[in-house]
């Protein structure tokens, strides 16, 4: 059995980097930062926080689903945001994803992000052994 296995899905932006969607060793998951990139055009999303964290958070979902996990499954988070002035809508729109036992989170406000986006998240789920 493989120790680690890389997850990748093209329901969600390709890697355009060194780097994987997704790392699962065992049961638990490490996504990569997901920022507002629409998979099927490559562009980044129009419209404002609101709109950027709705993509963002599909893009997880995508990944995790790849992985054989859902949001439901996320233990922790870590959002990057590029306003703090943007948290509480920020918050309302994720809130709307995470509606029950909510992960853990870290958010803290970044210089800048790549392609100039307005939020970054990255997760760690854990899925049942079997």
């Amino acid at each position: 059995m493989k120790f680690k296995n890389v997850i990748a899905t093209d329901d969600a932006p390709a890697a355009i980097g060194p780097y994987s969607q997704a790392i699962k060793v065992g049961n638990i998951i490490f996504t990569s930062g997901q920022i507002p990139i629409d998979p099927q055009s490559g562009q980044v999303v129009e419209g404002g926080v609101a709109v950027q964290v709705t993509r963002v958070i599909e893009n997880l979902q995508a990944v995790l689903a790849a992985a054989g996990a859902s949001l439901d499954d996320v233990v922790k988070t870590t959002l990057y945001i590029k306003d703090m002035n943007d948290f509480g809508t920020i918050n309302e729109v994720y809130g709307r994803y995470f509606t029950k036992e909510p992960p853990a989170r870290s958010c803290v406000e970044v210089a800048r992000l790549p392609k100039d986006v307005l939020v970054e998240i990255e997760a760690v789920a854990v899925v049942k052994e079997g």
